[in-house]
């Protein structure tokens, strides 16, 4: 334990080290750095996925979801992606350093309200290697040093993007520690860095409901919690049934076991002997497993009746649990009630109930005749995301470079003394 708590504080110490030399980065130097970091994943997109097919292959062989495993496998075209997001993050406006407000006062004081980089940002994660390249970028650019603890499922695929993007910062005044990965699965590690407030600033879990429950509990470090992903599509009773169709096969079929993807649908009670055979066929075609409310076990025959349990599940597979409703009323009060605060979607011809939809639901992101899966830092122009915040303080929702910076006060004066 002694030997392990010294090697995780000496990289702790190194981050640190790492966040006050960043801080005199210029956006120049740190733009060049990303696009050799881009650079890096293309030219080593071999050793990527030679080291990400010994992750998949363990996990295949444990019996994981394919949902989980889709989650951790790495394509070309996904690493190309990963290139193409630090790119992006490179072409964005440099954070640091932006005045976010500045005013006189009576007295001659000029007060300037300074975004600056947080520090040391820890970041704890499950599964998708595309983490580590995304969270590494996002701090070089806003001035962080990150400590990257990723999942043992996805060690070998951690390490080996953390190793080619890593390689040759220095080139660019950024020290290597500046992205610390925690190399150890060993779950001690997570116990260790979770106490050591004086060397990390923030901590940022990125998983499954366990993990982030555990963070938040054990840590003595602030934590900004990325939680489950109990998603909703309401399909309301003037609702465009093709664009509904639509809506609902993207959300929940193209990746179901990420966190935007849709958990739950509810159907309007005026179209649902209508749209619930419809979708039922479209789902099952695509080995979508049912589970309804006792109105909808009364038009789809056959299928699971859900528990009350079902209402707060996060799946993460191809699974929707189904319930028919009233009124968006009805719709808006369920969403509150067992959501998680993260994306929630409406489908309506109807403004008025689109608008007070969304006014009313209690989340992070609510669309309107859109998927809940644009719920990502790339699809909203910002690059990358370190992960979706369904926090209210500090960060809410895709959380990019701006929501990775603090501000302080510049208070810039003439000799003034207070009376």
């Amino acid at each position: 334990m002694k030997t392990l708590e010294a090697n995780i504080l000496n990289l702790l110490k190194g981050a640190k080290g790492s966040s006050l030399a960043l801080s005199n980065i210029s956006a120049k130097e740190k733009n060049k750095a990303l696009h050799g970091m881009s650079q890096a994943l293309l030219k080593n997109v071999r050793f990527i996925l030679s080291e990400n097919s010994k992750d998949v292959a363990i996990a295949n062989e444990a019996g994981v979801s394919e949902a989980l495993v889709d989650r951790l496998t790495l394509t070309e075209k996904r690493i190309k992606e990963m290139a193409d997001s630090l790119e992006q993050v490179a072409s964005l406006k440099d954070p640091v350093g932006k005045i976010l407000k500045q005013w006189r006062r009576p007295n001659g004081l000029i007060i300037k309200k300074l975004s600056v980089p947080i520090g040391v940002v820890g970041i704890i994660y499950e599964s998708r290697p595309n983490v580590t390249s995304d969270s590494a970028g996002l701090c070089i650019k806003s001035g962080n040093a990150c400590v990257l603890r990723g999942g043992s499922e996805a060690i070998n695929s951690n390490l080996a993007i953390h190793k080619v993007i890593t390689k040759g910062l220095e080139r660019f005044g950024i020290p290597e520690s500046a992205v610390t990965i925690i190399n150890v699965t060993d779950r001690r590690a997570i116990e260790i860095l979770l106490k050591q407030s004086g060397l990390v600033d923030v901590v940022i879990p990125r998983g499954g409901e366990g993990l982030i429950k555990y963070v938040a509990e054990n840590s003595l470090i602030p934590v900004i919690k990325h939680y489950k992903g109990i998603c909703h599509l309401y399909v309301d009773k003037y609702a465009n049934f093709k664009m509904a169709l639509d809506i609902m096969l993207n959300a929940k079929v193209q990746r179901p076991g990420v966190c935007n993807a849709i958990e739950k649908m509810l159907i309007h009670k005026d179209i649902a002997h209508k749209f619930l055979p419809l979708s039922a066929g479209i789902l099952d075609d695509k080995g979508v497993e049912l589970r309804g409310c006792s109105e909808t076990l009364k038009i789809l025959k056959g299928i699971k009746k859900a528990s009350e349990k079902d209402w707060y599940e996060e799946y993460l597979d191809l699974v929707l649990a189904i319930k028919v409703v009233k009124n968006s009323d009805e719709a808006i009060s369920h969403i509150n009630k067992y959501g998680s605060r993260h994306s929630d979607a409406i489908v309506t011809k109807n403004k008025s109930i689109a608008g007070k939809f969304l006014k009313e639901v209690d989340s992070a992101c609510v669309y309107h005749n859109a998927s809940t899966r644009f719920t990502d830092g790339y699809q909203f122009g910002m690059g990358a995301e370190i992960g979706i915040s369904t926090d209210k303080i500090h960060a809410r929702g895709p959380m990019a470079l701006e929501e990775l910076c603090i501000y302080k006060y510049v208070i810039l004066g003439s000799g003034q003394t207070r009376s």
